[in-house]
């Protein structure tokens, strides 16, 4: 979670509809951040309890909800529908694995190379 505002930058330069406020980003990423970190063990707990198949699924519930709260309660997230919901789902997610992959290869060089 610490990633998403990579993903969230992502969603808003691919898709027309989605923006983010420059003034409002880092509340828009603070209160996105918040309702993930809330949202994640109470939909775990239903998703193991209710449909434990969808246990691989949660990161991208987690992000949708995180997106339509954020959206709901701040001025600074323009979400633009339901379709640009479900893709930018996609791409915070996306842009997040992959940020929180590649980051730490080369911001921490340290992790990839072998201590003498």
């Amino acid at each position: 979670m610490v990633v998403a505002h990579h993903g969230l930058l992502l969603a808003a330069i691919l898709l027309p509809e989605f923006a983010i406020r420059p003034i409002s980003f880092i509340v828009v990423v603070i209160v996105f951040t918040l309702v993930q970190w809330i949202a994640e063990p109470l939909i775990m707990k239903l998703g193991e309890k209710r449909a434990p198949a969808l246990k691989g699924g949660i990161a991208l519930i987690v992000t949708f909800v995180g997106l339509l709260v954020t959206d709901l309660i701040t001025n600074g997230l323009t979400v633009g529908g339901i379709s640009n919901l479900l893709a930018a789902t996609l791409l915070v997610w996306l842009g997040a694995l992959i940020a929180s992959v590649v980051l730490p290869i080369y911001v921490f060089k340290e992790l990839r190379e072998p201590k003498k």
